[in-house]
C-alpha cells in the first residue's frame, strides 16, 4: 500500500524484453536501501524489485500490467515517479493508493495559474466502469502517475488537477506535455461504495 506522496524520479537505465514481460532496469538515491521482493510503486504502478546491481535495481511488469499502464512507452532516459510501500506507523499524506492503476488518461490541456499548474486529463467514458467507480469528484482524490492528488472541475470522463511548483520540479509533471499518457488509479473508497450499491 502507498500514499501517492512521490519520493522522487528514477532514471530509466535499460529496458529487456523477456516473451511477454518487460524487465526495467532503474537508478535512484535509495537503491541501497532496496530489497530482493520489495515492493515499489512506479508511475503509481506496483512492482516487485527483482535485481540488485552496479548501483541499479530491476523490477518486471508482466503483459496485463503493461496493457493498463504507460509503462510499455518508457524508453531509457525516462523519469519515473517513485515511492515505497508505506510505513505502518506513518502518517497517510496523501491518500490510500494500491498501486493498482486502473487505466490511463491523455492530456489534453496544461494552463499556468500564476505560479502553479492546471493539468486537464481525460479518459475514454465507459457506463458500465463508472458504475464500478472509476470516476472522479470534485474535491475528492485521484493518483495521477502515482501522484495523490485533489481532483478539481470533473466531467464524465475529465478532470482537472493543481500542480504546485514542488509537485512539479520533483516528479514527472515537469515532463507531462498536451497528449503524453498518463496512468490513474481511481479512490478505492469510491470503488467499494460503487460495488455495495450494485449489491
Amino acid at each position: 500500500m502507498f500514499s501517492g506522496i512521490i519520493e522522487e524520479f528514477a532514471t530509466v537505465t535499460a529496458i529487456r524484453k523477456d516473451r511477454e514481460n518487460i524487465d526495467f532496469t532503474l537508478k535512484c538515491s535509495f537503491v541501497d536501501e532496496l530489497k530482493i521482493d520489495q515492493s515499489v510503486a512506479h508511475n503509481g504502478v506496483c512492482l516487485t524489485v527483482v535485481a540488485i546491481e552496479n548501483g541499479t535495481y530491476t523490477v518486471t511488469a508482466m503483459k496485463e500490467t503493461l496493457d493498463r499502464t504507460n509503462l510499455g512507452l518508457l524508453k531509457v532516459g525516462d523519469k519515473v515517479n517513485v515511492e515505497r510501500s508505506m510505513l505502518m506507523n506513518g502518517r497517510l499524506d496523501g491518500h490510500i493508493v494500491q498501486g493498482h492503476v486502473d487505466e490511463t488518461a491523455r492530456c489534453i490541456a496544461v494552463e499556468d495559474a500564476d505560479g502553479s499548474t492546471y493539468f486537464t486529463f481525460e479518459y475514454p467514458e465507459n457506463r458500465e466502469m463508472a458504475k464500478k467507480g472509476y470516476f472522479t469528484v470534485d474535491k475528492g482524490s485521484v493518483t495521477v502517475n502515482g501522484v495523490s492528488l485533489t481532483v478539481c472541475n470533473p466531467t464524465s470522463n475529465t478532470f482537472q488537477v493543481a500542480i504546485i511548483p514542488y509537485t512539479f520540479e520533483h516528479t514527472n509533471f515537469c515532463d507531462i506535455r498536451v497528449d503524453s499518457v498518463v496512468n490513474l488509479e481511481f479512490d478505492i473508497l469510491g470503488k467499494y461504495i460503487a460495488r455495495l450499491q450494485q449489491l
